[in-house]
């Protein structure tokens, strides 16, 4: 089986490393026959392509600054920063493994059998977030009469945000896709024009304490997806370094665990061979990773610059509130 832990102690670049990988991956599916290898080859490469032919980020990127220099007009007082990345190489490689393993599971827990593997490939055709731009918004306690209304205000201003964004950037050449029902808004903040198009984890809180609202867009002029985040800065603070990091991430560690007993090994190759993949990559000691421009101490203390681990940067636009001393009326 290939892995792409196999490639991360070459001195590469990470684009040689997906290439190589790829390649690799694409001959053996060739030989056995697998299936969703291949799916998973289509998938590195629209990495690859990203990677290798990114000019329309600096346009889609330019579209997305018009709705912060809409948000500068509009909301003064907010303090807000726009952040856009691509998703880093071990988190996508980790996510699609992960769906298979995912899938797979649940279906054979209902069925007792398991997925077609044209069933199997078409739900790996999901991913819409390997470019995501976030708005993370925080109302400065100066502005409120109330400090302990900060939560609440802050929340507004975010369903707010959220009514224009869809509107506003379909005026630009995106097109909004749907979320299907998934976490759809009971929220009366979310107009109904816009409800059927927003994932709302704010109404619909994850366990682990996850909030934010989600929504997608199709890229006409680029071809291709991208998705929005909306959060205020308590949610992106938990998302980020609190209890939906850490905790989310054991909890899904235990719940591999159950899948892994659940499964008997070497009936579904599909499943063994995504939960191996994504085994080894929770293990994966990154101080000891030899990558081209990429640097770790230990698994906290990481100097990313090439999209190996926390994802390439394409966007940091920061507004700061606009601060006076007396309370806005």
């Amino acid at each position: 089986m290939i892995t792409l832990n196999d490639y991360l102690y070459s001195g590469d670049t990470v684009l040689k490393i997906l290439k190589k990988y790829t390649e690799d991956l694409r001959q053996s599916a060739a030989q056995t026959g697998n299936e969703v290898d291949v799916r998973h080859c289509e998938f590195l490469s629209q990495i690859m392509e990203l990677l290798e032919h990114n000019d329309f980020l600096t346009a889609q990127s330019q579209k997305i600054r018009e709705f912060y220099k809409y948000m500068a007009r509009e909301y003064p007082y907010l303090s807000f920063t726009f952040k856009g990345r691509i998703k880093s190489l071990i988190r996508a490689e980790a996510k699609f493994n992960g769906y298979v393993v995912e899938y797979i599971y649940d279906y054979y827990t209902k069925n007792g059998t398991y997925p077609p593997v044209p069933e199997l490939q078409e739900r790996l055709n999901c991913f819409r977030d390997l470019i995501a731009y976030r708005i993370v918004i925080s109302m400065p306690k100066c502005h409120l009469k109330n400090p302990d209304d900060g939560e609440r205000e802050e929340i507004r201003y975010l369903y707010e945000i959220a009514n224009v964004l869809k509107g506003f950037l379909e005026e630009r050449g995106f097109t909004a896709e749907p979320a299907g029902g998934v976490k759809e808004s009971d929220s009366p903040l979310l107009s109904d024009a816009v409800r059927p198009y927003y994932r709302d984890y704010i109404a619909h809180v994850d366990p682990d304490g996850y909030r934010s609202l989600h929504i997608t867009f199709f890229d006409n002029s680029a071809k291709c997806y991208m998705e929005m985040q909306l959060r205020t800065k308590r949610m992106d603070d938990i998302a980020e370094i609190g209890p939906a990091n850490h905790l989310g991430y054991e909890k899904k560690q235990e719940s591999d665990r159950a899948r892994r007993d659940a499964i008997p090994e070497g009936e579904c190759v599909y499943f063994d061979e995504a939960y191996e993949r994504c085994r080894r990559l929770h293990e994966l000691e990154l101080a000891k990773l030899d990558v081209n421009m990429f640097a770790a101490i230990d698994n906290s203390l990481i100097n990313d610059g090439c999209g190996l681990y926390r994802g390439r940067l394409i966007l940091p636009y920061e507004h700061l509130s606009r601060f006076q001393n007396d309370l806005i009326d």
